[in-house]
């Protein structure tokens, strides 16, 4: 089994905005966690039912549990970032943004 890396990230507007708040300490675990989902982006829980379509990494940023929402697609080796955030209400905003 050879592990397909992903050569692409995007990022939606929403998760952008988040980013632009962070505190350089915080970018930092970010970019550690993005990284790692560049080289096994099939390290995140994939969702069932409504949120199929989402990935969720956990990592800790700062000392605190965060969840970092992505989808994958293998055909083109993209990673599309979507959503960052603490556990309480992340899985509900996510539905709510699509």
């Amino acid at each position: 089994m050879t592990l397909t890396k992903a050569t692409q990230v995007l990022q939606t507007p929403t998760f952008k905005k988040v980013v632009k708040k962070l505190k350089p300490n915080q970018k930092k675990d970010l970019d550690l966690a993005v990284k790692a989902l560049m080289k096994n982006p099939k390290i995140g829980e994939q969702k069932k039912g409504d949120l199929a379509f989402l990935r969720v990494y956990k990592f800790k940023m700062n000392k605190q549990l965060t969840l970092l929402g992505y989808s994958y697609n293998e055909g083109t080796l993209v990673l599309e970032l979507m959503a960052l955030g603490a556990h309480e209400n992340f899985y509900r905003n996510v539905k709510r943004k699509t």
